[in-house]
Parts: C-alpha cells; sequence; structure tokens
C-alpha cells in the first residue's frame, strides 16, 4: 500500500468557539487539496520577512512600480482632485506610497491618509516614517482586513484609494471583482482607485522572483507554519516542509504551496487535532496573478470603474492604472 492510501481523513472538531486564524486554518487544511489564505503570512515576522523580499535582486516588481509612480507622480496627482484624502489596502510600511504623497502635498496644503493593513507592526513603522518624514500628513492606522471596508467612510470625499504592490493578484479573478465593487460602493462619483498590477512576462524572470537565491522566500512561506505553532499550539516542523512556486502558465499566476517531506503527523493543540501528511502533499498559500493591459481594463470595468489611464515601465513589467467612480 503505497503512502497516500495509507493517510485517513481527519475530521476537525469545531464544538468550541474559534479565533480569526483557527477558523482559517481549520478550513484551509480540511481541503483537499489542502490550503490556507495568503493573509495569514503576514505577521509581524512575515510582513518584516516580505520587506526583505522587496529588495532582493530577483523580486523586480516593488522597485518596477516604484520607477513607474516615481516618474509618473505629478501626473497622476495632476489627473486628482483637489484636497484629496488617500486611503490604501495592504499598505504595509508605505514605502512607495510617500512617492505619491510627497508629489500631492505640492499641489495641496494637507493629507488625511488611511493605510489598512492585517500588521499592526507594518502599520505603525509606516505612521512613524510618514508623518516624519512628511509633516502635513496625518496617519490614520486601520488594522485590519479587505473584509470590513467601512474606514473609507471615513475620509472626506475627493478620495483616492490605493491598492498597490499587485496584490489584487493574489485574489482569484471573481474575487477581485468583487473586492472592487465593494470599494466603490463605498465611494462617490468622481473618487478615484489606483491598482497596481504584475504583467505577464517571460516566466524565467517571475520563476527568479519567487525562488529567491536567499532563501528568503521560503522561510516567508514557511513562517506562516511557524505562526501557526505560536499562535494555535501547532507541532509542525517547518524544515519538514520545503518552498515550492512555478509559473502555471493556464492559469497566468505563480503559485506558492509548502510541500511535505515525508509521511508524517502534525499535532495542533488549538484545534484538537492532528492532521496527516503523505509525502509530497502540498499546501497552497499563495497566488500571485499576472495580468495583461486587456485584463487589467476589463478588472477595473467589471470592478465599478472607468479607466483613466494605465502607465507602465519601458519593459512592460509593470502597470499602474487609475480608475474613476463615474
Amino acid at each position: 500500500m503505497n503512502a497516500r492510501a495509507q493517510v485517513r481523513t481527519i475530521s476537525i472538531p469545531t464544538s468550541t468557539p474559534l479565533s480569526t486564524i483557527a477558523v482559517d486554518v481549520r478550513e484551509g487544511l480540511s481541503r483537499k487539496p489542502k490550503s490556507l489564505p495568503p493573509k495569514l503570512l503576514y505577521d509581524a515576522q512575515g510582513s518584516a520577512l516580505f520587506e526583505q523580499i522587496t529588495c532582493l535582486p530577483e523580486y523586480y516588481p516593488t522597485r518596477t512600480e516604484a520607477a513607474i509612480l516615481t516618474n509618473h507622480a505629478d501626473e497622476i496627482c495632476s489627473r486628482l482632485g483637489r484636497n484629496v484624502s488617500v486611503g490604501e489596502l495592504g499598505a504595509g510600511t508605505a514605502t512607495k506610497t510617500r512617492i505619491l504623497l510627497r508629489s500631492l502635498l505640492r499641489r495641496q496644503f494637507h493629507i488625511n491618509y488611511f493605510p489598512l493593513d492585517v500588521s499592526d507592526a507594518a502599520l505603525q513603522l509606516a505612521k512613524d516614517e510618514v508623518e516624519r518624514e512628511l509633516t502635513a500628513v496625518n496617519v490614520h492606522p486601520q488594522v485590519g482586513d479587505f473584509e470590513d471596508l467601512t474606514f473609507l467612510g471615513m475620509q472626506a470625499p475627493p478620495r483616492l484609494v490605493l491598492y498597490i504592490g499587485s496584490s489584487i493578484g493574489n485574489l482569484e479573478h471573481n474575487d477581485a471583482v468583487s473586492l472592487l465593487r465593494n470599494i466603490a460602493r463605498h465611494l462617490s462619483s468622481g473618487d478615484q482607485i489606483l491598482l497596481g498590477v504584475d504583467l505577464v512576462k517571460d516566466s524565467s524572470v517571475m520563476h527568479a522572483a519567487y525562488n529567491d537565491s536567499a532563501g528568503i522566500t521560503a522561510s516567508f512561506n514557511k513562517n506562516l507554519l511557524v505562526r501557526i505553532n505560536r499562535e494555535l499550539g501547532g507541532h509542525f516542523e517547518p524544515d519538514a516542509f520545503c518552498h515550492v512556486s512555478f509559473w502555471n502558465e493556464a492559469a497566468s499566476r505563480i503559485e506558492l504551496h509548502l510541500e511535505s517531506t515525508c509521511l508524517q503527523s502534525v499535532r495542533v493543540d488549538g484545534l484538537d487535532t492532528t492532521l496527516r501528511f503523505y509525502q509530497g502533499e502540498r499546501i497552497h498559500t499563495e497566488n500571485s496573478y499576472k495580468y495583461t493591459v486587456e485584463c487589467l481594463e476589463e478588472l477595473l470595468e467589471s470592478g465599478g470603474f472607468e479607466v483613466e489611464h494605465i502607465w507602465t515601465d519601458p519593459d512592460c513589467w509593470f502597470a499602474v492604472s487609475l480608475g474613476v467612480i463615474t
């Protein structure tokens, strides 16, 4: 009998109230195949590791998008209304956002900035750095995920929503459209969104970006197991899993997985269960969809925005688009 056949399905108990992460882990690791939502990657340590990833020579998205914003910041801001308030989804430490904020401050005296992120540590760093560098910006951190966007209503119109970094690429197409529609519901006519997406390119370039030679992306991926150990009393051995990342051309996405290197059982005390993994079994942890410019336009329009303009780098590796509520 092979290892796969020896594994029996485990029913994870649901009798006691569970935290959000516990619900996500319980549901994700009960699926076939197993998967976990990418938001779980971004605890304090995960966010710090991702910041390291953005500086790696193989990881082109951050520096390419930053170059687009730097080269076109004044043009972007010239298309915005006067006295704009700025909200941002998945803000992280807001490093690239400062490029736009600096340009906006040449057009208005004061900015209220509302960054949303699941990492309180990243938001605190963003607040400290932005307010230190740009004293005319008041930062109002919002800790949470994209399920609650009521903070957008706290902003005075006209409003600009930033969703840069190609974070929308983590979402399935229908979920991406639903998120954009939810954003649109919290906005008014004339409000705008600035959306950054990674574009389809040579597969070797994309593969290298998620399989860096320093192993930082592997540590970032495995940190999800470390988080489960810490927050749910898990007994994962991170070294018993390997980081797997590859380009899925048919789905137009990079996929991240954690692959069990052996037949193993893992106790998770917080879920009162033991999970079993066969050798080679994977936990799907993240997708990063890559777009064409045409698909980007369709995405924005499906989400309720009219495309105003799209900027790309000279190699067309990345795109930043401005959409408006009409």
